[in-house]
């Protein structure tokens, strides 16, 4: 009798282990939705309609944008952690989703556990910019009228947790400013009430807000990063207008729901890597001030854990 249990365990095991390993090779076999989960024009969304057109060419499947914003990034984080675990609903990720909004909210929708790492796209200092009516010229004059007055200038964010909001945090504690801070569904929307002047000034990044800089309708005022940016090599870093303490940086990842089969994860990491090692698409991200980065989902894993 037990001889036949071991028997029959041992064959539901390699039959689990078969249907595993062809699930991965037929992978993709219908459409894969991409959760960036910020509204559309902010940086997860620019970059993922970037690889999204790639990732279809190599797979032969569709890959669908699908923005869910709100909430700092956490309902379409949510969504992905919810999923069931076959690497048809995947996650742009950042910090604010990733992080931020496991570790400051007090009871968290989803931990970090509940993803699994694909690939790590890489990672961009944040900038500073200000409408065209503030009477600022760089991030020294802005800090010198932050200081000059205290609790008047509006602050916008991305929202409660995000990334945008903690850089604004960083540099209060490095400066000393007192500033109104001003959360938004997303950096869409937060950059369209800077230009407005709605809001006077927010943390954003090259992807985001190029179009708006070209144009004049924003001004930046510096580089938080330890170098300055190819898009706007003009604009000084924090550091060279004697700022220190305030650097701050993002990072974007493709992530998704834990226990999705490693032969699936591993497909995706091909193709994202192969994606990323394109000349038009690195070209593009490095003129965007990201760093390229790519690897294997244990590396990024161990990236993730270390932010």
């Amino acid at each position: 009798m037990r001889v036949r249990l071991f028997i029959s365990r041992c064959f539901l095991a390699a039959g689990a282990l078969l249907c595993t390993a062809s699930a991965a090779q037929t992978y993709p076999d219908k459409p894969v939705r991409m959760i960036v989960p910020f509204p559309a024009g902010g940086s997860n969304d620019i970059i993922a309609r970037q690889l999204a057109q790639k990732l279809g060419d190599y797979l032969g499947q569709q890959f669908v944008v699908d923005n869910r914003g709100g909430a700092g990034g956490a309902i379409g984080a949510q969504l992905v952690a919810n999923a069931v675990p076959d690497g048809y609903t995947l996650l742009l990720n950042n910090p604010g989703p990733a992080i931020h909004n496991v570790v400051l909210r007090r009871n968290p929708a989803y931990r970090i556990s509940d993803f699994a790492p694909i690939v790590h796209i890489g990672s961009a200092s944040s900038i500073v910019v200000t409408n065209a009516r503030l009477p600022v010229a760089n991030m020294k004059d802005l800090i010198t009228y932050a200081k000059s007055h205290p609790g008047k200038i509006n602050w916008a964010s991305g929202g409660n947790n995000s990334n945008t909001h903690i850089s604004i945090e960083v540099l209060k504690a490095a400066t000393g400013i007192d500033v109104v801070h001003v959360p938004y569904k997303g950096t869409p929307p937060a950059l369209t009430d800077v230009i407005s002047g709605q809001a006077d000034t927010m943390f954003t990044s090259v992807i985001a807000s190029e179009a708006h800089i070209a144009t004049g309708r924003l001004k930046v005022m510096g580089v938080a990063g330890a170098k300055r940016h190819a898009a706007i090599p003009q604009v000084l870093t924090f550091e060279e207008q004697g700022i220190r303490g305030a650097n701050v940086y993002t990072w974007f990842g493709m992530v998704t729901t834990a226990k999705t089969p490693a032969a699936v994860i591993d497909r995706l990491n091909a193709a994202l890597n192969r994606a990323l090692a394109l000349p038009e698409i690195r070209q593009r991200l490095e003129h965007l001030g990201l760093e390229v980065a790519g690897g294997t989902p244990a590396r990024f894993g161990e990236f993730m854990r270390d932010e």
